[in-house]
């Protein structure tokens, strides 16, 4: 079989990428992580439909001490992990705790103090997207 032949036939194979929703294993394994370790006030943010957003979610949720963020924090990477196969792009806030994200690429966590969280008002900034409660 010739090169070309080869190429051409593993593009017709190749799988047509799907975008994460609200049913995605991975969206569902995050909530289920945070409720877990009883995260209070979780809401998502659908941002699919906002050209400037840098996800296509943002799962928001608070905890009451910064032992809780860390425990939420702890328990959505090993879940995900156990789960769906998947490491985190990146986290942020672990040394602070006040206000901790967890990158998914296209699903964000942000895990909060209340405190933080009325001070950052994500909700607000990002007003356009379809908002879910989750409990």
């Amino acid at each position: 079989m010739s090169t070309l032949s080869l190429l051409t036939s593993q593009s017709k194979e190749t799988k047509a990428i799907s975008r994460i929703n609200r049913n995605s294993k991975l969206f569902k394994t995050i909530l289920n992580a945070i409720l877990e370790k009883k995260g209070e006030n979780t809401v998502s943010l659908d941002l699919r439909k906002i050209p400037e957003a840098v996800a296509d979610f943002f799962i928001i949720c608070e905890a009451t001490s910064t032992t809780q963020v860390r425990a939420i924090a702890d328990n959505i990477e090993v879940k995900v992990r156990e789960l769906c196969n998947e490491a985190p792009y990146r986290h942020e806030g672990m040394n602070a705790l006040q206000w901790v994200l967890v990158d998914y690429v296209n699903v964000v966590v942000h895990i909060f103090q209340p405190e933080t969280r009325k001070f950052y008002r994500l909700e607000e900034m990002w007003s356009d997207a379809a908002t879910a409660g989750h409990e």
